[in-house]
């Protein structure tokens, strides 16, 4: 049985404005996505700012979500990191409070080999009995998780499941999903392309978009995966605009913005992240509009 179908909310990390995390905000948060329709919750990812957070914070919201969901929904722990032991703990760490799923990134700056991708998958699987769920995103990470890399570790760790692929390599992906006879849970990592990767056997989304309009990006996956194509393909080409507004800066940049103007209060960022340029805030604010958020 996957980890989920559908679209999974990658959850913003709230903060008061001096910059502590606002767990009741956090609740609230949790509490508006499922009651649209969101299918899994992934905690403390790039999108909740987790290369910020400190060890002790990242273990407490990790808690927090699981706590606030009360099973409803899976919960999915961000555990990556560019050092093993550290990626290991905080697997270990999501699978005593309780995720349902670990998300892990390839290792960041080192650009590991292939070979020391295998090892450092096989390593963290060996130490948990999570699902877990491979995120390749080199734009981010400098370094590419090769299709055969995955279906070896697929092939050989019985917790390895998934796949979150943001790399916008559709050939990639396509080799990807052949070398595990489809039967890999792919989930798209980019919001504008989340159709195609559906088209070649995705399950679902981990979602930057979902955080403002959660109900649209649940009914399209389940729309096309219920066969009702062009409904499905009418929400992705009716999002494109926003999507791009969301990514017009680094996230969680922009989606952060657009949930305050929205009125959901979600704080500042944390440093090196800053605030919007005017004129990108000007054109988030556009597209808002003309989706209907504002």
């Amino acid at each position: 049985m996957p980890v989920f179908k559908g679209a999974g909310v990658a959850i913003v990390t709230p903060m008061k404005e001096n910059g502590e995390v606002h767990y009741e905000k956090l609740n609230e948060l949790i509490e508006m996505q499922i009651s649209a329709g969101t299918d899994a919750i992934i905690i403390a990812g790039t999108t909740g700012e987790s290369a910020t957070l400190t060890m002790e914070e990242h273990h407490e919201v990790i808690r927090a979500a699981v706590e606030y969901t009360k099973h409803r929904i899976p919960v999915i722990a961000g555990t990556g990191s560019n050092d093993t032991p550290t990626a290991i703990q905080l697997t270990k760490e999501a699978e005593e409070l309780g995720a349902d799923a670990a998300l892990l990134v390839t290792p960041y700056y080192n650009k590991a080999t292939q070979k020391g991708l295998l090892n450092h998958y096989s390593r963290i699987a060996d130490e948990t009995k999570l699902p877990l769920i491979l995120y390749n995103v080199p734009g981010r990470t400098g370094t590419n998780i090769a299709a055969e890399t995955v279906a070896e570790l697929f092939r050989t760790k019985s917790n390895i499941v998934g796949l979150k692929d943001a790399t916008g390599n559709f050939t990639q992906a396509s080799k990807t999903m052949s070398l595990t006879d489809g039967k890999l849970e792919l989930y798209s990592g980019e919001d504008a392309i989340i159709l195609p990767l559906l088209a070649i056997g995705a399950i679902g989304v981990i979602s930057v978009w979902s955080n403002v309009a959660p109900k649209d990006v649940h009914d399209l996956v389940t729309l096309w995966l219920s066969g009702e194509q062009e409904k499905a393909r009418a929400i992705q080409f009716k999002g494109l605009d926003l999507v791009d507004a969301l990514f017009c800066e680094v996230s969680p940049g922009p989606v952060k913005e657009a949930m305050n103007l929205m009125g959901l209060n979600v704080g500042p960022l944390r440093m090196p992240l800053c605030e919007m340029e005017e004129k990108n805030r000007e054109y988030l604010k556009k597209t808002m509009k003309e989706y209907g958020l504002l």
